[in-house]
């Protein structure tokens, strides 16, 4: 008997995962022992006779490519070149998720669709993915390289050929170009305005890592945000969107948080009502103050030390106990109290006159007494004792013979002055 002869192959081509059922024709097929494809041999072949005619079926293996099928026998194997071609299928995409991610790159984006087996590429743009896996025939997870902003298309190349195209938007990540105000208090609680561009759908604003007690995206260009609470020190500011996320070493992206500053002592404590008095306020934290206020009003002015220390000058201001406090860029301070106290006033004294070489006690009536702190005869002081807001006693100096003025000082000012006459004694 001769060598089998193989004359074609019906069909003659299939997938490359194999498991077509070809009809080889020839003659000779007595006693098969193989059917090949290539260098493969078939998983399975059935040798059939009907009304004397042979018919042999094969099922093919996994392949790439054109192969020969072959034909051996006990007879010996079939040296016609008869071919048969894998052909791998054309993939297909029918989704993409997400469709958008930042222009930076490094969005995971699930692709699915049908034939996707054996993926050797996904482009976005023309630009190879930065990584890609292959999940089953159906999905592959692929991460976005960078791009300009803008739609491109996206495709996957398997043996089988090349993709339909799906859009991909690139869209550029937030930038910050400024914050209103870029500095506040340690606690938090700070409105800030921030603008820049590309906020659209801002899912995070962060302060130092720390993510804003809340926010709200007013357009495209600004983020109305704010701040929780932050140690001391300068904080990076990023948002968060679809797109990406903003440079946290923009220099227009930091806020500066301050503590809030804490008053220890005044003083003087008390002061006219007219105002004008020079107070020295002692504390921490005090750089950068922006105001000083008593009971709400403003000093007349004021001057920054140091961080622990601070001068102002008093308002006018109705009398009475007021507190006052610092705002600073880290919050309003604790307040301490000062006293606007009225001017004194004397109405008379009493005795008005007595003997210049003997020593006096004499009476003192007018207003605002309470705090009395010298009595003076012209300039020389006296001792004295505050009896009440409306009265003082006080020891007449003892001097020559002559009239003098007495008036009394409290930390309101000085009083409108009274005459006093010492009287020289009788002459014998």
């Amino acid at each position: 008997m001769a060598a089998p002869v193989v004359t074609s192959v019906s069909p003659n081509e299939g997938p490359a995962a194999g498991g077509t059922t070809v009809t080889v024709n020839g003659t000779g097929f007595t006693n098969v022992t193989s059917v090949r494809f290539g260098t493969k041999p078939a998983p399975s072949f059935t040798v059939t006779t009907v009304n004397g005619v042979t018919k042999l079926t094969a099922v093919t293996p996994s392949g790439t490519g054109t192969v020969n099928v072959t034909v051996t026998t006990t007879q010996g194997t079939s040296n016609q070149f008869v071919p048969f071609t894998y052909v791998s299928p054309v993939p297909t995409l029918s989704n993409l998720s997400p469709n958008q991610g930042s222009s930076s790159g490094g969005t995971s984006v699930t692709l699915t669709g049908s034939k996707l087996s054996g993926a050797t590429g996904v482009l976005f743009g023309g630009v190879a993915a930065a990584s890609f896996t292959v999940d089953s025939s159906t999905q592959i997870t692929a991460v976005s390289p960078a791009h300009a902003a803008g739609p491109v298309n996206v495709t996957v190349t398997t043996p089988g050929g090349t993709s339909n195209a799906l859009a991909f938007t690139y869209v550029a990540a937030p930038s910050i170009t400024g914050l209103s105000p870029n500095q506040g208090s340690s606690s938090g609680g700070t409105s800030v305005t921030l603008t820049g561009t590309d906020f659209s759908g801002a899912t995070g604003v962060l302060f130092g890592g720390v993510a804003a007690a809340s926010f709200t995206v007013d357009s495209s260009t600004q983020i109305t945000a704010v701040t929780p609470a932050h140690v001391a020190g300068p904080a990076a500011v990023t948002v968060t969107s679809p797109s990406g996320v903003s440079n946290p070493d923009d220099p227009n992206a930091f806020f500066f948080y301050a503590e809030s500053p804490s008053l220890a002592a005044l003083a003087p404590p008390s002061g006219p009502t007219a105002g004008g008095t020079t107070v020295t306020l002692s504390g921490s934290s005090l750089l950068g103050a922006t105001a000083v206020l008593f009971d709400g009003a403003e000093a007349a002015s004021f001057t920054v030390d140091s961080a622990t220390q601070l001068t102002a000058v008093t308002p006018s201001h109705a009398p009475g106990v007021t507190q006052v406090t610092v705002t600073t860029p880290g919050g309003t301070s604790n307040p301490v109290d000062y006293v606007f106290l009225d001017a004194p006033a004397l109405v008379s004294l009493a005795p008005d006159r007595g003997p210049a070489h003997t020593a006096t006690v004499v009476t003192l009536t007018g207003d605002n007494l309470a705090t009395t702190t010298s009595v003076q005869f012209d300039a020389v002081p006296a001792s004295f004792t505050v009896v009440s807001p409306t009265q003082i006693t006080t020891v007449v100096p003892t001097d020559t013979a002559g009239s003098v003025f007495v008036t009394v000082t409290t930390p309101a000012g000085t009083s409108n002055g009274l005459t006093y006459t010492r009287v020289a004694a009788p002459a014998v």
